[in-house]
């Protein structure tokens, strides 16, 4: 099918982008997730995909780390030069709407950007340097636990659970030690943010 062709070679330039450049924030996704799962379910609910839409979802499906928006515009428009900063917002929106992805604030280590994951029926959380801002997912069936003790105790259907970890990672530690800084947790060094589109 040529569409099928079509969408697997977004997605693997998609994929080929983020792997070279953000290799520093590696954040592993689950292995059962496949690119093209965002366009797809979108499809099932008879949403139209254009062009522009379908290089957002590439980038999305094929992002090894959390991305914000203004890092999705710039990756999608090396695919699709005509993605712009509204398609990119309402197709964000509209895959939250879905419950396609979650939106996360990562600490705002960055300052106030958003980051967006697919959604995953795997419950786990995001420790967050503060002082470098590297984000490393963690699981545990602790996790699970805590949501059936909440559900029970407190007679609550839980839809969504987002639980987020500040601190700073042992290379952070490392050179604050050797440097004799102080830890203030009440006054990190905030990561910087790449630049913005």
């Amino acid at each position: 099918m040529a569409f099928g062709l079509h969408r697997k070679n977004l997605l693997q330039l998609a994929k080929k982008l983020l792997q070279n450049r953000y290799k520093e924030f590696f954040v592993p996704f689950p292995s059962s997730e496949t690119p093209g799962w965002l366009q797809s379910e979108l499809a099932k609910r008879g949403v139209r995909i254009t062009r522009q839409r379908r290089a957002i979802l590439s980038v999305i499906d094929v992002a090894d780390h959390h991305l914000d928006a203004a890092q999705i515009l710039r990756w999608a428009r090396r695919i699709e030069p005509s993605v712009d900063r509204v398609t990119v917002y309402r197709t964000l929106g509209l895959l939250k709407k879905n419950g396609l992805i979650d939106e996360l604030d990562l600490m705002h280590v960055t300052g106030e950007a958003h980051y967006y994951e697919r959604h995953t029926s795997r419950d786990h959380l995001h420790v967050t340097c503060v002082r470098c801002g590297k984000v490393q997912e963690f699981e545990s069936s602790y996790l699970k636990m805590i949501r059936e003790q909440v559900e029970s105790n407190c007679s609550f259907q839980i839809e969504v659970a987002r639980l987020e970890i500040g601190g700073y990672c042992e290379a952070c530690r490392t050179t604050k030690r050797a440097s004799g800084e102080a830890t203030s947790p009440a006054m990190p060094q905030l990561h910087q943010p790449e630049e913005s589109v």
